[in-house]
């Protein structure tokens, strides 16, 4: 069962050290939004509804597009505003996005953030809410882990990312248990800051579903998008395996 309190509380302690995660928040946010942009219709009205800090919604602002962000955290979205009080941003889950049918022209969730949702039917109801948002012939783009990989070799941690800044170092990694299913893990964040010897720890604590490619073009199909195809970073420039799908089109 998907722990929608505990997901809010992580993001909402993550919102100030997020960007900490990038050797470069700026840089990735730019090459992210580039590659996303080349799936966007021309004009479109955009939805982030994974939109965090905006590290994709505020990249592509940055390039001209009319977007709308959300996100389960608050907090994390007051940083987003921050930067750029352009998007219209507003807390909400996923899964009951408030706003009325075939609002956008495109819907966007990157970063891995489905994948915090732990069954396939609160996975499918979080896809049918990206149908009924999207107009008839609207793209939806959903970004995950490479799970079939990681399904295959179930890493016990991730390797140390660094980012250094005017404040310091930040240094920060992953230690992920897999549960007996095999499918999910719990994921406990460190990050490390400080400078001149004085260092100070943080751990933030969630569950993953490790969904292959398969298992959620399935539940986008099953949900009612059409088109639904998988692109990998070296096909789509994105950094994560990118789905790609449709709304279908109203009948003549």
């Amino acid at each position: 069962m998907t722990d929608t309190d505990g997901v809010r509380r992580f993001y909402d302690d993550f919102a100030d050290d997020y960007e900490r995660i990038y050797a470069d928040w700026a840089a990735s946010s730019r090459r992210q939004a580039q590659a996303l942009e080349a799936f966007l219709p021309d004009g479109g009205f955009v939805l982030d509804c994974a939109a965090g800090i905006g590290t994709q919604l505020l990249g592509l602002a940055a390039l001209g597009h009319r977007v709308v962000g959300t996100d389960l955290s608050a907090v994390a979205l007051r940083r987003a505003a921050a930067r750029d009080p352009g998007p219209g941003v507003a807390a909400a889950d996923m899964r009951r996005l408030p706003f009325p049918e075939a609002a956008f022209d495109a819907v966007v969730c990157a970063d891995n953030a489905l994948p915090h949702l732990l069954t396939a039917a609160d996975v499918r109801q979080a896809l049918a809410e990206m149908l009924r948002v999207v107009t008839p012939g609207g793209v939806v783009i959903v970004t995950t882990r490479d799970y079939d990989e990681l399904r295959r070799t179930r890493p016990a941690a991730t390797p140390v990312g660094v980012h250094r800044d005017a404040h310091g170092v930040t240094a920060g990694f992953q230690l992920w248990t897999w549960h007996p299913d095999g499918e999910r893990y719990d994921l406990d964040h460190l990050t490390i800051t400080g400078a001149a010897g004085e260092w100070h720890t943080r751990a933030r604590y969630s569950t993953y579903w490790a969904i292959t490619r398969e298992e959620l073009g399935d539940l986008a199909a099953g949900a009612g998008l059409a088109d639904v195809r998988w692109l990998l970073p070296a096909q789509s420039a994105f950094p994560q395996p990118l789905l790609l799908a449709r709304r279908p089109a109203r009948p003549r």
